[in-house]
């Protein structure tokens, strides 16, 4: 058998599931040579939360993060995550600004690109394949993986059948609840390996407990990569960790090969980071607890924190074991979509809301209302017809891509954003984010002025002393 493959994930979906994306870039540079050296497949950096996270919350350009990456990482692959027509934002973008973001993300240093589909609807992730094949990046595909009475092994199977054929170089299923299950996994894994000789990557969360035996099963049935996090971003709600998985499968014939001391090396530089994170309270020891009750409501960590969350500011926290019986309700009635980003939130909100009214369906987000319009593409089962009669009424249901009722805006954000936006990454950032962004930019280039102020200044004395 081929030598495993491990795929960090500390720099995005580590630190995205346990500290919010936090992590601030000059946290992590200086452990990037290191990290080149340890012998990763490849390193998951951007993507996901990380931009918005970067100019909501930080005030850094993520852009900037990505290329300080790129220059000190040599020898690993750089890989990001994609939300596919919706890219890094919450709704869908037209071609062009897909096309425009892969592009620069290709040119600023991202070699792999994890591409999904929320409802795995396979039309809206067309555009991203298109793009990142057109700019020589590697196409990873991911399925989003969920069960339900329709998605079955087989259904995974045609699945990736498709996306290979659409033109993915290598295939991620993506357990973002944490609810496979080991012998599910064995057999899935199994199952691909028949199909297709594209690599196949697994990726899960530790939120239910079984994540490390998932690894265990999903490698001896063949599986080429799997994804872990360095220790101190790990457990939890986060994967598992990569000292512990590379020691266990270094015992074995498809040992990863992974410098230990320096993989140590790591973990000692990232724990007083962690350390600080929990002493100020954005490290919440609830996410590194063992939560079985993802296995059975089907839910992830972080939607189970963010129901009680909500609930508490309501005065409901009573109310909690009966808003997760009505998750999988909801989820049934609306077709049996993934909870994944941003249909988790969606669902669960649609949930609280039905049990706190006291009426199902009486309050609908608009987020739902678009959903059963077809707006997020289809949905994978048929929605139930009274449920949806009770939500839009009679208002037709798009059949098409969503995409396709788009027309092309990147030069329309251009001039929307004007003189705020100096480069094309600068006019993306507002079209991802058009309430967050101006203020960022703003604060992006008063920030360089006063450098560029204060280096002349140095400059003018150093050289009149």
């Amino acid at each position: 058998m081929k030598q495993l493959k491990i795929t960090e994930t500390s720099l995005r979906d580590g630190h995205q599931s346990l500290i919010a994306t936090r992590l601030k870039t000059e946290e992590i540079v200086p452990i990037l040579e290191t990290m080149d050296q340890v012998g990763y497949y490849a390193m998951e950096v951007w993507g996901g939360a990380t931009f918005d996270a970067c100019i909501r919350f930080l005030n850094e350009d993520p852009w900037e993060r990505l290329r300080l990456i790129r220059k000190h990482i040599k020898n690993t692959k750089l890989q990001m995550l994609l939300r596919g027509q919706n890219l890094l934002g919450y709704r869908h973008y037209a071609d062009d600004i897909v096309e425009k973001f892969i592009e620069l993300s290709i040119k600023n240093g991202i070699d792999i690109i994890r591409v999904f589909d929320a409802l795995n609807d396979v039309k809206n992730l067309e555009a991203s394949i298109k793009a990142i094949k057109k700019y020589k990046g590697h196409c990873q595909c991911a399925i989003s993986y969920t069960t339900s009475p329709i998605h079955t092994t087989e259904y995974y199977i045609e699945l990736a059948k498709t996306m290979e054929e659409m033109g993915a170089d290598s295939i991620c299923i993506k357990d973002m609840a944490g609810v496979l299950t080991p012998y599910n996994a064995y057999d899935l894994v199994k199952k691909l390996k028949k199909i297709t000789n594209i690599p196949i990557n697994l990726h899960t969360h530790c939120t239910s407990g079984i994540a490390d035996m998932i690894y265990m099963k999903a490698v001896e049935a063949g599986v080429d990569i799997i994804d872990t996090a360095i220790s101190p971003f790990s457990g939890g709600t986060s994967q598992p960790p990569t000292e512990s998985l590379a020691v266990t499968f270094s015992e074995m014939d498809r040992n990863p090969n992974l410098d230990m001391d320096k993989l140590l090396e790591v973990a000692e530089y990232f724990k007083p980071i962690r350390d600080k994170y929990m002493s100020e309270g954005v490290l919440n020891p609830k996410v590194l607890l063992t939560e079985p009750q993802a296995l059975k409501y089907q839910v992830p960590g972080g939607m189970l924190s963010n129901l009680l969350s909500q609930l508490e500011q309501q005065g409901a926290s009573h109310k909690y074991e009966d808003v997760l019986k009505e998750v999988p309700k909801v989820r049934k009635d609306l077709g049996y979509p993934p909870l994944v980003t941003p249909l988790s939130q969606m669902i669960g909100t649609q949930a609280l809301f039905n049990v706190l009214n006291g009426e199902r369906y009486k309050l609908v987000p608009k987020e739902i209302k678009d959903y059963v319009k077809g707006q997020y593409g289809k949905a994978p089962s048929p929605i139930d017809e009274e449920i949806k009669k009770k939500i839009i009424g009679d208002v037709k249901v798009i059949s098409v891509r969503p995409a396709d009722l788009l027309e092309p805006e990147f030069e329309s954000m251009k001039k929307e954003v004007g003189d705020l936006a100096k480069t094309d990454e600068d006019v993306l950032a507002y079209a991802l984010f058009p309430q967050v962004a101006p203020r960022y930019l703003e604060n992006k280039y008063k920030l360089k002025v006063k450098e560029e102020i204060e280096n002349k200044l140095i400059h003018y004395i150093t050289v009149n002393m």
